[in-house]
């Protein structure tokens, strides 16, 4: 099920179903996923009740409780913040319906089971892998970990050619 409490330009429920679909079958993830994009608002309301944190965030998603005898294969939920969506799209570059995307196929991949805080980057490579095959722009964990380096360099902890030879990209130029 899709819910845009909160309306994106370019994105209509029908549009989001398709996507969350084709992410599903990408993930080989068995169940349903619920997707809610909703306001800044009710996503900081979300944010400090479950995770003690008094901020919106841009996504948050929701494991389903498995229920003995249930039916309904159900994966979880997925919540956006629309507001911090557009932001995000508008700062990068894409359109709203791409950010809202791309923080959809984030917050599967944590229903999938992946954890970028603890996986040494294995989210971090399936969700670019993904947003190629779904064709979608510089993914969450990508830009996360890009501004990071950026900041390194502006403070000085590292210089740009430091950097690109610690990921083994000098020399060479990224491919897009």
């Amino acid at each position: 099920m899709i819910s845009l409490k909160k309306r994106i330009v370019g994105l209509s429920e029908s549009t989001l179903e398709r996507f969350a679909r084709q992410a599903r079958h990408a993930l080989r993830m068995k169940g349903t996923v619920d997707v809610l994009v909703t306001t800044r608002r009710e996503m900081q309301g979300l944010n400090r009740r479950f995770r003690s944190k008094n901020a919106p965030t841009d996504v948050l998603s929701f494991p389903a409780m498995r229920e003995p005898g249930s039916a309904r294969r159900f994966t979880g939920d997925v919540v956006i913040c629309a507001e911090i969506a557009c932001k995000n799209a508008d700062r990068l570059g894409h359109s709203p319906a791409d950010e809202v995307k791309i923080l959809a196929l984030h917050g599967m991949l944590h229903l999938a089971g992946y954890d970028h805080e603890s996986d040494n980057g294995r989210m971090a490579r399936k969700e670019m892998k993904l947003r190629r095959e779904l064709r979608l722009p510089t993914g969450l964990l990508e830009r996360t970990e890009q501004a990071s380096s950026e900041q390194e360099i502006r403070n000085g902890k590292v210089s740009a050619k430091q950097h690109k030879a610690s990921r083994g990209l000098a020399g060479h130029k990224r491919q897009r």
